[in-house]
């Protein structure tokens, strides 16, 4: 090797060294505040589910599985966890399905109403939860607007139970959380390309089989990504499911307020954000392998 060539190569061994550093420069603000945000008190929750909850209420530091055990052998955190994943999933289905015309509407729609439409689709976020989920509990209530107006034409004699239940906290979250599926999906669908469909009607397709074939096989990793999203947050929701439930919904995010504030089980309570954490984990993987499987 020349002494020219050991030059030439040092200097790029030199460049990518500073090129490191700067990148890990440029990182550095963004890592320390995941550390500080999430992973220092991740860490900090699931020391404290190995602690012990003693009598009258005080904390014994130790190291213990017994609120794992307390949670996951009594079929009543079974039947919160059974909840919690019958809510996610029903809002994640319903939100995405009642979503995706209306994303794929914005995304392929020329008008120069457009950015209005859109801001009229997100505008629900503009506007507290706790005020929407009022005004559900004024809707699905016994005395509701729907109950009150089936009955005025004749279609039912007594109201039915729409509230304090998990079908009535599914149908405001539902539409709580349609913005975000809406948002997540025209980001997704951005990346279809109208030529495709073009060439497929060109060679004789219908509307329909071209949606079928083309459209809707592009667009799902925009509907994966809605899905996860709304999963994610009807699952970790508190205030619809505590204000519309009537204390009647129990999910894993009121159960933790509940021992977390009423028994003083911050153990118990920690060991249940560890489950619901787990959720999220296992939706994820599972979000990951679709992504991979329709757009490898």
């Amino acid at each position: 090797m020349t002494l020219t060539q050991m030059g030439s190569r040092k200097r790029t061994t030199g460049f990518r060294s500073r090129r490191r550093w700067e990148l890990f420069g440029l990182l550095f603000p963004g890592l320390l505040g995941i550390f500080v945000g999430f992973v220092l008190p991740v860490f900090v929750m699931f020391r404290m589910s190995l602690n012990t909850h003693g009598t009258g209420g005080q904390l014994v530091e130790s190291v213990s599985l017994g609120a794992y055990r307390a949670a996951l052998t009594d079929p009543f955190y079974w039947e919160v966890i059974g909840n919690t994943l019958v809510l996610g999933l029903g809002c994640g289905a319903a939100a995405t399905i009642l979503s995706y015309p209306l994303a794929l509407f914005l995304v392929r729609t020329t008008s120069k109403w457009k950015g209005v439409l859109i801001a009229l689709a997100i505008a629900p976020l503009l506007t507290s939860a706790v005020a929407r989920t009022y005004g559900w509990i004024a809707i699905l209530g016994d005395q509701g607007v729907v109950n009150d107006s089936l009955m005025r034409i004749g279609v039912l004699d007594a109201p039915i139970q729409l509230s304090n239940n998990l079908l009535g906290t599914t149908i405001a979250l539902v539409e709580i959380l349609m913005p975000y599926a809406i948002l997540a999906m025209i980001s997704g669908f951005g990346r279809i390309s109208p030529s495709l469909e073009e060439a497929a009607g060109s060679l004789g397709a219908s509307k329909l089989k071209t949606f079928v074939r083309i459209t809707l096989p592009l667009s799902l990793p925009g509907v994966f990504t809605g899905f996860l999203l709304v999963f994610v947050l009807a699952i970790s929701s508190f205030v619809t499911p505590r204000l519309l439930g009537g204390g009647r919904v129990f999910i894993l995010a009121t159960e933790v307020y509940n021992e977390a504030t009423q028994t003083l089980n911050w153990p118990l309570a920690s060991a249940l954000s560890v489950i619901l954490l787990v959720v999220f984990g296992l939706m994820i993987a599972v979000y990951q392998r679709l992504i991979a499987k329709f757009e490898g």
